[in-house]
């Protein structure tokens, strides 16, 4: 586990994001490197989180992966991924339209959030640890990169996740159901943070919810025609919930108001979820 692992999972995001902004008048690299340098100097040494709670699958933004299990269950190590991707696709469509701010804590939310829970699984697996590249493209956003410069390092980070996904455990299920699986769990934690996102005005639900819905969007795609082959239904359902949730989640930026009904969302997820586990 490298010190930046450590150091970010350490910080509150609050303090980190503010201090990477500090480096923002200088060069990309001067600011990344200003930005580590900083956290060291300035900030007290915290106690390391402890992992985060074991819960049921599915749920709200990044909670109700089952860590323990994602060591042995293909469709658990994918998801830990996919909510990765999720983030970074977040992260580089927000920073496409000017939102800078959330971009940046976008980025570096995965390496607290998941990448630290998920590194004794990536350890086992044979998995490098990446999450350096998390934070560099946080530091990057503030560093000015161009959207150009922010999308080539959301390629890199998508292409290192592919890497990894293919040291996922071995399974009797097909890749196909795998595949399958992750997309629900995207589906579902989509649905959930559009209900989030109804109870208050504020950016960070909706843009989960939006990176979780894209993330599904791309684990059906990637095997479309073979889920399609092996379990039409499951395909029908996830097809019609991605559908909705492309209505609900139509950019990056949040809708002056949220007019999907949460209810059908909640409903089509619900049976992407009884398609894809019976």
């Amino acid at each position: 586990m490298t010190v930046t692992l450590k150091r970010w999972s350490q910080l509150g995001l609050s303090a980190a994001l503010a201090t990477t902004a500090l480096s923002a008048c200088g060069s990309s690299d001067e600011a990344e490197q200003s930005v580590k340098s900083e956290i060291v100097a300035e900030t007290p040494p915290a106690p390391i989180a402890e992992p985060a709670p074991v819960a049921s699958a599915g749920g709200e933004g990044e909670g109700g992966v089952l860590f323990d299990q994602a060591a042995t269950d293909p469709v658990i190590f994918g998801s830990a991924l996919a909510i990765a991707e999720a983030h970074i696709i977040a992260a580089r469509d927000a920073h496409a339209l000017g939102e800078n701010d959330a971009a940046a804590e976008m980025f570096a939310h995965p390496v607290s959030e998941v990448l630290f829970n998920m590194q004794p699984v990536f350890e086992t697996r044979g998995v490098t640890d990446f999450s350096d590249m998390f934070t560099d493209a946080s530091a990057a956003v503030f560093a000015g990169e161009t959207p150009e410069q922010i999308s080539a390092r959301t390629d890199d980070i998508i292409a290192t996740l592919r890497t990894a996904a293919l040291k996922a455990p071995s399974s009797d299920m097909t890749d196909a159901r795998i595949a399958a699986g992750v997309a629900a769990d995207q589906i579902e934690r989509a649905a959930d943070m559009y209900r989030i996102a109804l109870e208050s005005d504020a950016y960070e639900p909706y843009l989960d919810g939006y990176g979780f819905f894209k993330a599904g969007e791309v684990a059906f795609l990637a095997k479309a025609d073979a889920i399609a082959e092996e379990d039409q239904r499951a395909a029908s359902a996830i097809k019609d919930a991605l559908a909705k949730l492309e209505d609900a989640y139509p950019s990056a930026v949040r809708p002056a108001s949220l007019d999907a009904d949460v209810s059908l969302l909640t409903v089509a997820a619900s049976e992407v979820v009884l398609a894809v586990t019976n």
